[in-house]
């Protein structure tokens, strides 16, 4: 047991090393807050309103968004849940296209 005791020292003391080092190299964790948009608003009922986007955006900044098309529209959709990762499930895409073609299409 008493062996297992400097060689715990000797890795504590390399761990440590490692993190001062990296300290000194300008290195440092901080906290980020991000404080999403709030609303009042509420998107207009109809078909594909109840998975219309509202999990990352407000109903505010979605009513905000300029009239596109549907293959824009259908272009935006995408970005957001292939490249954003935001949490759409493929079978609702069509319909929340349709949705934004209907509230806020230029089609």
């Amino acid at each position: 047991m008493g062996r297992n005791v400097p060689m715990f020292a000797l890795v504590a003391g390399i761990t440590l090393s490692t993190f001062s080092a990296t300290a000194q190299n300008g290195f440092s964790l901080k906290s980020v807050n991000v404080d999403l948009p709030t609303s009042d608003r509420v998107l207009p009922d109809g078909p594909g309103a109840d998975v219309a986007c509202l999990a990352c955006h407000s109903a505010g900044m979605v009513l905000n968004q300029p009239a596109l098309s549907k293959a824009q529209w259908q272009a935006e959709v995408e970005k957001m849940r292939l490249a954003y990762r935001a949490p759409v499930d493929p079978k609702d895409v069509d319909a929340i296209v349709a949705y934004f073609v209907r509230i806020a299409g230029t089609d």
